[in-house]
């Protein structure tokens, strides 16, 4: 799973093996070690309709309904995107760069860009 932070947006993109596991164990997690202490953020499933997200602990914590999930998971939804307090988020699947790159694509989801 992928982080990106800029000011108050909050990003994360998820991988096809990682919206699977969200979708049968209703989490995913990634962590980042710094020397001090590790950075730990997750999504989880969460009885509300909107997106919701918390900062306890050093650990950021996105809620995603169930409707939401099995929405990522069964159809070519791309993302959901709202707002928590001051915080935008947004949690999307992760596409394959069309660009050069050195990082890992194969568990990213085909990008609908290359389609003819």
């Amino acid at each position: 799973m992928k982080i990106r932070i800029k000011d108050n947006t909050v990003r994360l993109r998820l991988t096809m093996s990682e919206i699977n596991r969200l979708g049968t164990e209703g989490e995913v997690f990634g962590r980042t070690e710094f020397i001090q202490q590790p950075l730990n953020y997750s999504i989880v499933q969460t009885d509300t309709e909107a997106l919701v997200a918390s900062f306890v602990d050093h650990k950021i914590t996105i809620g995603l309904s169930a409707v939401m999930i099995k929405e990522l998971v069964q159809t070519d939804r791309i993302g959901f995107e709202g707002q928590s307090g001051k915080v935008k988020l947004l949690v999307e699947k992760d596409f394959a760069c069309i660009d050069n790159t050195v990082e890992d694509q194969s568990d990213n989801f085909p990008n609908p860009n290359l389609k003819c």
